[in-house]
């Protein structure tokens, strides 16, 4: 009998899962595998979310009479004592791109058992096009979008009909609940969100109507294909900024992987600014306190559902950086820690544009609070829903609270930047 672990990591799904469908295929029994890597710190949204979707991916198994085994460990050293025990002698796994994830391949490359990586975390694969001239990534998103549309995509994998374990597994590997957390109710999101598709474009940065996807979690750890939702959407009408947003995903990808700094060092050669170092302004930024509601409303959502709203995710970075010169390290660390969809590409490649020192081609940009706030949040109801001191506070007047009487501000504090309005 022919044996492969296959190591899940950011792909928790059945569907369209290169790595397991090929692995199927190819060997006579599979050991699905996952490992909680105790080198990583992860935050409760993610912990809750991440069970929910390892419980659903367990009964997908199951129902395909195979299984999950759930360690906790190194996943270097797991996956192997795993291969020994099994027999194994080939793992697989999707491949990524941070530094940690390529450092965990290589390791295993190392190994002395076959080892191979598979597509699937992202549309493309990064490096799958490039510029001309010999340019090892694209590093302006336009002409990569264009690449990317032209592009030869992989076919769309169904999942396996029948998994077969090998047997006499340690049945302490395998025990732990089902559940529908995770592939299954993505799959149910992607279905009841895509009669909104062609509302998108006008709908999406509507902060109070909350109506984009929410599919970023579950595509951050596998629950979807990526590639399948590219797929679904693809000639439905008003197809074309959704499709943006996903290429967005795989742009930072290649911008990664061609830039494995990204999180600690400037794109952009000399771009660095003079960041200020306070200590207290970060905090209150943190917290939601720093006296522009826009701003506390988005963080406060971060830290009650671990998710923002993308324009908010927008503003927020902005005042950081562009109104409290505050470094975007410390604040792409915080949102990384408090994200359900925090990666090192995406997050950390959006800071790095928004604070001017990435892939930007316009470096420079501002955006004014206030007036992101009356467009996008014209009532006010979004503010209200996160910063109860300023319900009383009517219509888009929440914005500018401070132009109001103290007593309808409950308490709530002054800004920190006095350039709040520009």
């Amino acid at each position: 009998m022919t044996v492969c672990v296959v190591l899940f990591t950011r792909d928790l799904r059945v569907h369209d899962n290169p790595a397991l469908a090929q692995s199927v295929r190819a060997f006579d029994a599979v050991v699905p595998l996952f490992v909680h890597d105790t080198a990583l710190a992860v935050g409760e949204h993610r912990r809750q979310f991440l069970r929910g979707a390892l419980d659903d991916l367990r009964g997908a198994l199951r129902r395909r009479g195979g299984d999950l085994a759930e360690l906790r460990g190194d996943p270097v050293h797991e996956a192997l004592r795993v291969a020994r025990s099994a027999g194994a002698t080939a793992i697989a796994v999707a491949g990524d791109v941070s530094g940690y994830a390529r450092s965990r391949e290589t390791r295993l490359a190392a190994a002395g058992v076959a080892f191979k990586t598979f597509p699937g975390v992202t549309v493309l694969p990064p490096g799958a096009v490039r510029p001309g001239g010999g340019g090892s990534h694209y590093k302006v998103f336009t002409p990569y979008y264009r690449a990317w549309e032209a592009a030869s995509w992989r076919p769309v994998l169904d999942p396996p009909e029948r998994l077969v374990l090998p047997p006499d597994l340690p049945k302490s590997w395998f025990k732990g609940a089902t559940g529908s957390a995770g592939e299954t109710a993505a799959r149910q999101r992607l279905s009841s969100w895509l009669p909104s598709l062609s509302s998108y474009a006008d709908i999406h940065d509507d902060l109070a109507a909350d109506r984009t996807s929410r599919l970023s979690p579950y595509l951050h750890f596998g629950c979807l294909s990526p590639r399948e939702v590219a797929a679904t959407v693809r000639g439905r009408e008003g197809a074309e900024p959704f499709l943006r947003q996903l290429c967005w995903r795989d742009f930072y990808h290649q911008v990664l992987s061609a830039f494995p700094e990204l999180r600690h060092q400037a794109y952009r050669s000399g771009a660095e600014d003079r960041w200020r170092d306070e200590k207290d302004a970060l905090q209150a930024w943190q917290e939601g306190r720093t006296g522009v509601p826009i701003v506390d409303a988005g963080m406060r959502q971060l830290l009650a559902e671990g998710w923002m709203h993308n324009r908010a995710r927008l503003i927020t970075a902005s005042f950081l950086t562009k109104h409290l010169n505050l470094d975007w390290r410390a604040g792409g660390d915080h949102f990384f820690d408090q994200l359900l969809d925090g990666d090192v590409a995406n997050n950390y490649g959006n800071w790095q544009w928004v604070a001017g020192t990435g892939n930007d081609t316009k470096p420079y940009r501002r955006f004014n609070p206030i007036r992101q706030a009356e467009r996008f949040d014209p009532t006010g109801d979004y503010v209200r829903r996160y910063v109860p001191e300023l319900a009383g506070i009517p219509g888009k007047a929440v914005h500018e609270p401070w132009k109001r009487p103290a007593g309808e501000r409950r308490g709530y504090p002054a800004p920190l930047a006095l350039d709040v309005s520009s």
